[in-house]
């Protein structure tokens, strides 16, 4: 009997993503909408790439398993 497949988290497969080098990464959230508030020096960190923590990288694993 075939084996059955594992399904992907939708919600976890909208927000990461993998990198070449096997990380998995996210884009920072803020930066949509009301960015006339915000300092110039916030929004240059919210434009960077944020990594999973190596601790989560197990959970992450389990959510996302074809990636």
């Amino acid at each position: 009997m075939a084996k059955q497949k594992l399904k992907s988290h939708s919600g976890a497969k909208k927000r990461f993503f993998k990198t070449a080098g096997g990380k998995f990464a996210y884009r920072k959230c803020s930066r949509s909408h009301i960015l006339v508030h915000k300092k110039p020096a916030r929004l240059r960190r919210l434009r960077a790439t944020g990594y999973v923590d190596d601790t989560l990288a197990g959970q992450m694993k389990h959510l996302l398993p074809y990636d």
